[in-house]
């Protein structure tokens, strides 16, 4: 058997680890999981989530800063993450009920989990209360009800309170979630501590989530959030954390110039009007409007110079042109704890999901569609495109095949069923039974808008570690079967 990365030239090269490569060698076992446990399947190496933890633990330890890392749940269902994060150190984001219940479940407690669900529901909430897990705030509504039910228990809730509204170039950055940065004091004097209406809340940090990738932003609302913190301690109010929620930019492909020459190609197929780039000339967030270029590309940025460890750096180094201490020196001096949830970063190069070949079909066009068991919530996230180069892995191959243009298809009954909006070059056209993988899917890809539609099976997650010399004897293990023990 041979494997080749689609568009051997001229596409995008992701950055791949050595693990995939030998799975990727691996026709026979890779056949066997699907046929154990149906197409697709998503592989993820927790030895590879837990180096991640450790380089970010790094960052915060080389600069003394007391710290505590979450890992967001959100971006990834799997248990067996869950608990390789508790069991490396770290802690859980939380955003949902079950979110919360199955890290308890999994050893999570007060110490190592938060809720910070846009949508708090009275479930969650008591959950939280009993068993002391932090809760961040996003509205008055909110806090009152947080307020009545910790009441209603007899247990004080401890909360965080979340800002937005940060003034970024004398420009204020919108977001429809959070206390404006403005009313962030007003609101808490007038409504925390002992007499006053939320008595019942335990007022320990702030915590931001910025929408977008700017670094200078994130350092400015770290800068803001101390220097509020600060403005409330004199006021009789300590604050022990503040939270930077995620965002942590990575780095998918491995050609800088690759990523500049695909935006240059899209561009001008949609300024002519052709469709040799993708799908049916989908602009992927690029039209013509009265004659002219419009739009952006609504992708996720996948190649980043500034990424993981650096982007975190940047924003820790940041400081503000009218105080004489950047991010990380005024946390120390105001014995700040700096709390980060980072989802898609942690879970860089940890997964690949892996689909069986159906059929292939000239469509009208003359173009060749090859259909895949898996549909398109399996490989999808908020990005216009998921813009990887697959891997194909043939059960026959000869050096003579000719090689052939098609785009991948899903399930539903949805003319949009696309799983690659990218026309994919392949050395040889696919025969049913081969096997198609998208690397470093773990990451908002695999799961985030999942669905059974059609009533298909949910996608089954195989956990293992890299604790074997060969891929042939390690033990997979259904992320279903992950417990506490």
């Amino acid at each position: 058997m041979k494997y080749f990365k689609g568009n051997a030239n001229g596409g995008l090269t992701p950055i791949t680890s050595e693990w995939m490569h030998k799975i990727l060698m691996e026709f026979e076992k890779l056949n066997q999981l699907i046929t154990e446990y149906g197409s697709p399947i998503n592989l993820h190496n927790l030895s590879t989530f837990e180096q991640n933890i450790k380089k970010f633990s790094k960052v915060f330890n080389s600069r003394g800063l007391r710290h505590q890392i979450y890992y967001a749940r959100k971006a990834n269902k799997s248990r067996g993450l869950v608990k390789q994060a508790l069991d490396s150190g770290i802690g859980v984001d939380t955003a949902s009920f079950k979110e919360l219940l199955q890290s308890l479940e999994l050893g999570g407690n007060s110490n190592s989990l938060v809720l910070t669900s846009a949508i708090k529901t009275t479930d969650q909430i008591e959950l939280a209360i009993q068993n002391n897990i932090t809760i961040i705030l996003d509205n008055y509504d909110e806090c009152k009800l947080i307020n009545s039910i910790s009441s209603r228990l007899g247990i004080k809730a401890e909360v965080g309170i979340r800002v937005s509204g940060f003034y970024v170039n004398k420009k204020k950055l919108y977001s429809r979630f959070g206390f404006d940065v403005d009313e962030t004091i007003p609101f808490i004097t007038n409504h925390f501590g002992k007499n006053n209406e939320l008595a019942n809340l335990s007022l320990k940090g702030l915590h931001f989530h910025l929408d977008g990738y700017s670094t200078e932003q994130r350092g400015v609302a770290l800068s803001s959030c101390i220097t509020i913190a600060s403005q409330l301690k004199e006021k009789g109010f300590h604050i022990s954390f503040i939270d930077m929620g995620g965002g942590i930019l990575m780095n998918y492909l491995a050609n800088e110039q690759e990523w500049k020459d695909f935006d240059n190609r899209l561009r001008e197929s949609v300024q002519k009007g052709n469709s040799s780039i993708t799908f049916n000339g989908n602009g992927l967030g690029y039209e013509m409007v009265n004659g002219k270029l419009n739009g952006k590309l609504k992708t996720y940025p996948f190649f980043n110079s500034t990424n993981g460890v650096d982007f975190l750096n940047e924003i820790l180094d940041y400081r503000d042109p009218n105080i004489d201490k950047n991010n990380t020196d005024r946390l120390k001096s105001e014995n700040i704890e700096i709390r980060i949830e980072p989802g898609r970063s942690l879970l860089n190069q940890t997964g690949i999901t892996v689909a069986k070949v159906a059929h292939r079909k000239k469509d009208s066009k003359g173009q060749w569609l090859v259909g895949l068991e898996m549909n398109m919530s399996q490989l999808m996230s908020s990005s216009a495109d998921f813009l990887l180069d697959p891997y194909i892995i043939y059960n026959t191959y000869t050096e003579s095949s000719e090689e052939v243009d098609v785009y991948f298809t899903g399930a539903y009954c949805l003319e949009r069923d696309i799983l690659l909006k990218r026309k994919i070059t392949l050395p040889k056209l696919p025969e049913r039974g081969d096997i198609v993988v998208f690397v470093n899917t773990a990451g908002y890809m695999m799961h985030f808008f999942e669905t059974e539609a059609h009533l298909f099976e949910l996608s089954k997650n195989l956990m293992f570690k890299e604790d074997k010399p060969s891929i042939k004897e390690i033990d997979f293990i259904e992320d279903s079967l992950i417990t506490l023990k």
